[in-house]
């Protein structure tokens, strides 16, 4: 059975985003490109809320196609269009949502149901009221963060207000040279 995991750059302090959804504050670069592109290989399907799953369609539909384009953009771009995406909405319209599965409901069945189909990891992309959500479900079965050394003081928690507390297990971590720190752990049931 596949697991999902919830992928996500954060604060020190606990933030995903600034107040107003800034992330200008993530540090990211070839090397810590080049460690999430050997991870994401592995899987091919990934999760997304609605924003986060427009704002990735809108750039990485086409960011191979650009003159410009790095080959960090020309892997991932490639990656994108062959993953099958998971999108939660009850807003999103489904006409042409190419290689795209909707859940505007029944969220644990649904995604229960996509885990059971597959031994891969499905990766939830940034995505925080879904990784809230989900967690209140019991449905995210690991943590993928990068801690990037800020401060914000103020913005979107990665964990909000939970109904009962979630115990963890380390499973490893690594520190990039720009100062950001990966951290794996495993939900424990």
């Amino acid at each position: 059975m596949g697991n999902i995991t919830s992928f996500m750059h954060v604060s020190l302090d606990g933030f995903v985003s600034g107040l107003n959804g800034e992330m200008n504050w993530i540090k990211v670069d070839q090397e810590i490109f080049s460690h999430v592109g050997k991870r994401i290989q592995t899987t091919d399907t990934a999760l997304y809320g609605k924003n986060t799953y427009l704002m990735m369609e809108g750039y990485w539909s086409t960011a191979a196609d650009k003159p410009n384009a790095s080959q960090h953009d020309i892997d991932h771009s490639k990656w994108y269009k062959n993953a099958h995406k998971i999108v939660l909405s009850t807003s999103l319209a489904a006409n042409d949502l190419i290689n795209t599965t909707l859940i505007s409901d029944n969220n644990a069945e649904q995604l229960n149901h996509i885990k059971s189909g597959t031994e891969k990891e499905i990766l939830l992309f940034g995505s925080p009221r879904a990784t809230h959500s989900l967690m209140k479900l019991n449905l995210i079965d690991s943590l993928w963060l990068f801690i990037n050394p800020v401060i914000l003081g103020k913005g979107v928690r990665l964990f909000p207000e939970l109904e009962h507390s979630v115990n963890l297990k380390f499973l490893s971590s690594h520190t990039f040279s720009n100062g950001v720190n990966e951290m794996n752990y495993e939900v424990v049931r």
